[in-house]
């Protein structure tokens, strides 16, 4: 009998959110996927030429970025979450050997399972869901409900619950090392990025590129919306907005530029993700 310290960080984190679980095995063909914005910055370095020098995709905790709240240290939120989750199984391990955040796309979106966080998206092997746990809603929430691969009753809940576009996933923690040219099934970037370094640099990383239809924004759709995130978002996507459109290239060039709050960029986005996302997503709710 296996005692539990002789139990990697991995097999207490999964066994305890197996013990939480309830419901049917999740369907096969469903996939994890990992959203992010292809073109931002970490530590200067252009984040997919940084992830093609490591050969891995980094948490949180690591790369201490975030495309959500920036919670990922020793009594942040994020640290404490993943404590009352996990039961405390990463409390002492170090920052690498934590999991990686994504969602389970039972949707089929195009765009990914959380557009929230990024318009581009790994798209995980069928391999990793075994060592995938599940919640819903998403962490910051304070979710009661869990699931893995085996035991996935989420679906059926976030299926009766009408959330907003950018609430409706579940979340996905994959345990264990997550790497571009093994364990992904492709990078899904939006065409804006066609010919440009965010592609070149994607080509490098080992796993297949594919494209989604594209998020793209009018500001006369945009103006229709100040009540999403608040008029100061609207009025600022319009300035930044090039020919009076919004994608998810032009927004990453107003972040990049450090002229604006990253918090109101970051609004910014969730309007075009939310009012901006291509037309088959739209009309599959």
């Amino acid at each position: 009998m296996t005692s539990a310290a002789s139990l990697t960080a991995r097999e207490r984190a999964l066994g305890h959110v197996a013990g939480l679980s309830s419901g049917p095995p999740v369907d096969p063909a469903s996939r994890v996927t990992l959203n992010f914005h292809p073109d931002r910055l970490l530590n200067g370095t252009p984040i997919l030429d940084a992830m093609v020098q490591d050969g891995v995709y980094r948490s949180q905790f690591v790369t201490r970025t975030s495309n959500g709240g920036l919670t990922a240290h020793p009594g942040g939120d994020r640290w404490r979450w993943e404590s009352r989750i996990f039961d405390g199984a990463y409390d002492e391990a170090p920052a690498h050997q934590r999991p990686v955040y994504g969602a389970l796309n039972f949707r089929r979106k195009p765009v990914g399972g959380a557009p929230r966080f990024g318009s581009a998206h790994f798209r995980l092997t069928a391999e990793t869901l075994a060592r995938t746990t599940f919640c819903y809603p998403d962490s910051s929430a304070e979710p009661t409900d869990f699931g893995v691969a085996a035991r996935m009753g989420l679906v059926e809940l976030a299926l009766a619950d009408r959330q907003d576009d950018l609430d409706d996933h579940v979340e996905a923690q994959v345990h264990g090392e997550v790497r571009p040219d093994r364990h992904m099934e492709a990078l899904v970037l939006d065409p804006c990025y066609r010919d440009t370094a965010v592609e070149v640099a994607a080509r490098r990383l080992g796993c297949p590129v594919e494209w989604h239809p594209g998020f793209r924004l009018t500001v006369q759709e945009l103006r229709r919306h100040p009540g999403y995130r608040g008029q100061e978002y609207v009025d600022l996507g319009a300035r930044i907005a090039v020919d009076g459109v919004l994608d998810p290239g032009i927004v990453g060039d107003a972040a990049r530029t450090g002229r604006h709050d990253p918090q109101a960029v970051k609004k910014v986005w969730h309007l075009l993700a939310r009012f901006g996302a291509p037309d088959r997503f739209r009309a599959s709710r």
